[in-house]
């Protein structure tokens, strides 16, 4: 082999050495799209539990993951509050680096009992600063339990602390229909989440409002039939999860000024916007 032979071969070995570590560079330091919510966001382990499955174990397809990774962290049962008090926030919180970003979605839960017996994980209705001292008979002990806004705001709060981007998500519906059209929130957490949004400036994408309009194309029967589980009103199929997901990417790519559009894949194109 001659001197010229063997200098192309170290110089194209060389190459392809140095675009090996570019491309493991790259993805060792793509930034993390954390998901925080509740059941309809994630249930069980990541996997559907009982027939029960949250859009958020989709959304990582209409992602290019070689430059952007999204992670699961919402947990089924909990609200605004259980979800910090719990901790489960707080270990979010640590992995959070600057340019990461945060999608997250409370309020099924937020209207539950503020301190019964079974779960004591409701909040105060509304986006004031009102607050309550009382005691907690799962904890037993005393807790200052405030508003389903003063809780989204600190999610806000601190996930901009950290030098990271929050988006807010509406609730997905329930599966109440009146009058052949399912029931919008308007009046509760949609319009709270919306507000939130609003006055913290950051990204709302109004995800109610989204699914709503596409059960209403599919008609009360095929949308109760084929996207909600026989076990309640609130928790959504494989097939309701997946659509919600593609709901979910709809809202981002509508959103003004969205650091989020260059991460989406080829399969979020297909996605239609408004």
């Amino acid at each position: 082999m001659t001197d010229t032979m063997k200098n192309i071969k170290t110089y194209l070995l060389l190459i392809v050495i140095l675009a090996s570590a570019w491309t493991f560079h790259t993805i060792k330091n793509r930034p993390t799209i954390y998901l925080i919510g509740d059941s309809t966001v994630k249930n069980g382990k990541g996997k559907g539990d009982g027939g029960l499955w949250g859009w958020g174990n989709f959304l990582a397809n209409y992602f290019d993951t070689t430059k952007i990774k999204v992670e699961n962290d919402a947990l089924g049962g909990t609200s605004s509050r259980t979800f910090q008090t719990k901790g489960l926030w707080e270990k979010v919180l640590d992995k959070i680096q600057p340019g990461d970003y945060v999608i997250m979605q409370f309020g099924h839960n937020d209207s539950s009992p503020l301190a019964d017996t079974s779960r004591a994980r409701g909040t105060i209705k509304g986006i004031g600063n009102e607050s309550e001292d009382l005691y907690n008979p799962l904890t037993k002990k005393q807790e200052v339990v405030y508003t389903y806004g003063w809780y989204m705001r600190k999610f806000i709060n601190d996930t901009k602390a950290k030098g990271a981007t929050p988006f807010i998500c509406s609730p997905i519906p329930r599966n109440n229909w009146e009058n052949g059209k399912i029931k919008r929130d308007t009046s509760s957490y949609g319009m709270w989440a919306m507000q939130i949004a609003k006055a913290e400036r950051i990204g709302f994408i109004n995800l109610n409002e989204i699914i709503c309009n596409k059960y209403d194309a599919f008609g009360e029967d095929k949308a109760s039939r084929n996207m909600y589980t026989t076990t309640d009103h609130t928790h959504t199929s494989l097939e309701g999860a997946k659509l919600n997901a593609e709901c979910v990417v709809e809202g981002i790519k509508n959103l003004k000024n969205n650091p989020l559009l260059p991460y989406l894949s080829p399969e979020a194109d297909k996605i239609g916007t408004n």
